[in-house]
């Protein structure tokens, strides 16, 4: 089948490309605020969130906009930036059931704002993935279900333009637009299919889980860092990385918009490899360089003024098992369990009609099994140890158990024999 063919084949639904009760006004006065807070106190049912950030543009996560609908409220645009918080809101919303689609994208910046959920969170992404359901984009789920087309295209615009486009704005509230009738119909599905229980423990988990990601080093994750093999050239990379994030952090501009990662690498080869004078190297005098310059020689020479104990490792101590590639050359016992348990799990997702990620993680899986438990007690503490959810475990103990405890059959075979 041709890909027109194939495109000819997909519904394509009601296409929507306004709110049906008119786009309504951006919230940007204390007077529109409390206004909005009554109606949304006054409404019934969940409140439908949503929050606009400028991911790639802005080096902080912020919300530059927060979208809200509830039944008899109706849709409300807020722009945050106007209000030290959005605790007239929150107030609104106490014990107020909050409906967001991919949660843990959201559920930051709108904290950050003065909004967190106080009853119960359902994340349509996440029961779209518990349902099995082939896509869980906002978008697919709605053609899918509601027979509606949205478009996304400003999904990955500058949201702290202002002023914010109409269009813009447009697509914002189609966002919440449709999450209520989308819970009602999603939460039906989950009840049908014996798995309403598990959605619940997994919407607990995202809500009291998610936080700011704090990294260890940060700078160890800069792109084509292998190119630098040397703790001299790491050195200058992470001088470098460190000058860089501390603009970005100041002008809150994304660090990718003020030097790339390549160019670390590239610094820090020809400083630690060449004799020419830090200030004359090509990579400090291109394009891309030219601007803060100072800076980046300053970062260069600081780094180059180490001495050897203040260098960083080459290799950081991992506390993660390696590849599941070589496990099988590493330690043969934990690589037939792996495939086992593997196994396993893959028919259990496809009896369940669930991605296999979401009966359990992956990394779960290959930490209990690379460094395993003594008995089952223990298993249990590591499951514990790693957030499992207990539906989870209800599904997955067995597998576990049969690969770490149950002798194989050999084994059996020989000790009778012996």
């Amino acid at each position: 089948m041709s890909d027109e063919q194939a495109a000819d084949e997909q519904p394509t639904g009601i296409a929507i490309d306004q709110p049906r009760e008119g786009l309504p006004e951006l919230i940007t006065t204390e007077k529109q605020l409390a206004l909005a807070a009554n109606l949304l106190k006054a409404g019934t049912g969940p409140v439908a969130l949503d929050a606009e950030r400028a991911s790639g543009f802005k080096y902080s996560g912020r919300a530059y906009l927060v979208q809200l609908r509830r039944i008899g409220s109706g849709t409300f645009l807020i722009d945050p930036t106007y209000f030290a918080n959005l605790s007239l809101i929150q107030e609104a919303l106490t014990d107020v059931d909050w409906i967001l689609h991919a949660a843990s994208q959201d559920l930051v910046c709108l904290r950050e704002a003065g909004l967190y959920p106080t009853a119960q969170l359902f994340d349509t992404e996440l029961a779209g993935r518990i349902l099995g359901c082939d896509r869980v984009g906002l978008g697919p789920l709605l053609l899918a279900e509601l027979g509606f087309s949205l478009a996304k295209e400003h999904s990955a615009a500058d949201w702290s333009t202002r002023p914010l486009p109409t269009q813009w704005l447009n697509y914002a509230a189609l966002d919440v637009e449709f999450l209520i009738e989308l819970w009602a119909i999603l939460s039906e599905q989950l009840i049908a299919a014996e798995k309403y229980d598990w959605a619940i423990q997994e919407f607990n988990h995202v809500k009291d889980n998610t936080v700011p990601i704090v990294r260890e080093d940060p700078w160890r994750r800069t792109s084509g860092l292998h190119g630098a093999r040397k703790p001299r050239q790491l050195a200058i990379v992470r001088a470098l990385w460190n000058a860089r994030d501390q603009i970005a952090r100041d002008q809150d501009i994304a660090p990718g918009r003020i030097l790339p990662d390549s160019i670390f690498v590239q610094i820090a080869n020809e400083a630690v490899e060449s004799d020419i004078r830090i200030e004359e190297l090509p990579a400090l005098n291109g394009r891309l360089t030219r601007r803060n310059k100072k800076l980046w020689v300053g970062a260069v020479y600081d780094a180059l003024a180490l001495s050897e104990d203040e260098l960083p490792a080459t290799r950081v101590r991992s506390t993660t098992p390696p590849p599941p590639r070589t496990w099988q050359e590493k330690n043969p016992t934990a690589f037939a369990q792996l495939e086992q348990v593997r196994s396993g799990i893959a028919a259990l997702g496809e009896s369940l009609q669930m991605p296999v990620e979401n009966l359990i993680t992956p990394e779960t899986v290959r930490r209990i099994l690379w460094t395993p438990p003594k008995d089952q007690a223990e298993l249990q503490q590591m499951l514990d140890s790693y957030n499992a959810r207990i539906w989870q475990q209800e599904l997955i103990m067995p597998l576990l158990r049969k690969a770490l405890f149950d002798a194989p059959i050999s084994t059996e075979l020989e000790s009778a024999t012996d």
